[in-house]
């Protein structure tokens, strides 16, 4: 079993940085693979980046390269979503999943473990 816990979510301004948390617990192979989706109103789930935690390989999404950054802290067991220069079409809720295989680019259907979320929200 593995546990997801996200934070560091809040509101910013245009242009603004943002650091989102995840913390990780449980079962180490099932969270060999763990992504960043986002969820906004009315929208599908969206994958943003993705990280193999075992090779520390990273996939981000052409959306959001250039202002985002996925990245790991092994010893903490935790997952970081750094995003720069938001815009107010990053408001979503955001959250991290993990997966013993995943998938790049990340899909719903290939993560079975989820966090609860964190709330985004870029004013203009």
């Amino acid at each position: 079993q593995v546990q997801l816990v996200e934070s560091g979510g809040g509101s910013v301004q245009a242009g603004g940085s943002l650091r989102v948390s995840c913390a990780a617990s449980g079962y180490t192979p099932s969270r060999r693979q763990m992504a960043w989706f986002r969820q906004a109103p009315g929208k599908e789930r969206e994958g943003l980046a993705a990280i193999n935690t075992s090779s520390g390989r990273t996939y981000t999404a052409d959306s959001v390269k250039g202002r985002f950054t996925i990245s790991q802290d092994s010893a903490k067991n935790t997952l970081y979503l750094q995003m720069n220069n938001l815009k107010p079409e990053d408001t979503a809720m955001y959250y991290c999943a993990a997966d013993p295989y995943g998938g790049w680019p990340p899909k719903v259907a290939y993560y079975n473990y989820w966090g609860q979320g964190t709330q985004v929200t870029v004013s203009s």
